[in-house]
């Protein structure tokens, strides 16, 4: 079982290509490492930023907003835009939708956009409780670890922190609103087996996006975080083509 790294990742390769890499909600860099070290090692510049609130304790990022997570991601942006040529968002869950974020108010200064299980929506029954239960509930049980290959931990909380779980539902809210300003080419991937985030997530996505150029892949061997998953492999080697036909 390897240890956990919950560090941001940066790698200085070619200004050709720039590569951002976001996490998700509860997680940390250690979810995404795998992913960012084989775009690293394909030559291009990869910069995978630790989130305000995460790697730390729940309790941390019931101090932060959507803002602050999406205002760090954003900044990195800027400067990987600074140095290459051609910039690629990707993103899993919570970060799927922040990458989805930065294609909707970057335009043509993104080149693709590749997002795994991206989250966009709470459909259970008490999100909608979730501005109440911000101010009562510190916290809930947790989301993180839905893996299907056995002996692997995503390193994420052990609970939930409820506070910014609601902050997080107001950004869905906004990436949705805005959905249709995707024109760029989008590359998604989705679990058949997701026990976090409900399939009408990645159904909204590409039923909202402009994209001409959308592909879907559907993983049929793992669960939630799949950049940790069996179908690992598969996302990472699809994921360097379609930044290598676009870059």
């Amino acid at each position: 079982m390897d240890p956990i790294d919950t560090s941001p990742f940066q790698h200085e390769g070619s200004p050709a290509v720039g590569v951002l890499v976001c996490h998700g909600f509860t997680g940390s860099p250690h979810s995404m490492r795998p992913w960012a070290q084989y775009l690293a090692d394909q030559g291009w510049t990869v910069n995978l930023p630790l989130l305000p609130g995460h790697g730390t304790h729940w309790r941390d990022a019931n101090r932060t907003s959507w803002q602050d997570w999406y205002g760090t991601v954003n900044t990195a942006f800027t400067m990987l835009k600074a140095k290459c040529e051609k910039v690629f968002v990707c993103g899993l869950s919570m970060g799927g939708g922040l990458a989805l974020r930065l294609a909707e108010e970057h335009g043509d200064d993104i080149s693709g956009v590749i997002v795994v299980n991206p989250s966009v929506i709470l459909v259970r029954w008490d999100a909608k409780l979730l501005p109440v239960l911000a101010h009562v509930l510190p916290s809930s049980k947790a989301i993180g670890n839905d893996i299907a290959k056995p002996d692997v931990l995503e390193g994420a909380y052990d609970r939930t922190p409820v506070r910014a779980a609601a902050s997080l539902r107001r950004f869905h809210a906004v990436v949705r609103q805005d959905l249709g300003k995707v024109t760029q080419p989008v590359l998604l991937f989705r679990s058949a087996n997701d026990h976090v985030v409900e399939p009408v997530n990645s159904e909204i996505v590409l039923a909202s996006i402009k994209s001409a150029d959308v592909r879907e892949v559907v993983l049929k061997d793992s669960y939630h975080v799949a950049t940790l998953d069996h179908d690992a492999p598969r996302i990472f080697e699809e994921s360097a083509e379609f930044i290598r036909r676009l870059g």
